[in-house]
């Protein structure tokens, strides 16, 4: 029965987690997008591999949206983690210690 309960509680901080995610990665586009109009003028590329956009736009949406969706998302899971931690008492499955400790890791191969 635990192991029901340790994989019911798996699944919803995955869902969890992942609404976190997408909601956090929508309002961060938005808030680019609206950025972006201010301070170029223009509307952001719609395609970025689109030739008409020129190499220097693209560069940067693709450098600038990348950078702050993915912060966005990162953000919004770890807050999904601190709250299953806070209501179960314990970390998901998914993410327990996974050997970060600077004493533990393997030396660097020259």
């Amino acid at each position: 029965m635990a192991s029901s309960t340790a994989d019911s509680s798996s699944k919803f901080y995955s869902a969890f987690s992942l609404v976190a995610a997408i909601g956090a990665a929508a309002v961060a586009k938005k808030g680019l997008n609206s950025s972006w109009r201010a301070a170029t003028g223009k509307n952001p590329p719609a395609n970025p591999a689109d030739p008409d956009v020129s190499i220097g736009e693209a560069v940067m949406w693709a450098a600038v949206s990348g950078t702050l969706i993915g912060v966005a998302r990162m953000l919004a899971t770890r807050r999904a983690a601190h709250y299953y931690a806070k209501s179960t008492g314990h970390l998901p499955p998914q993410l327990k210690k996974d050997g970060q400790d600077a004493d533990k890791a393997p030396a660097a191969e020259s």
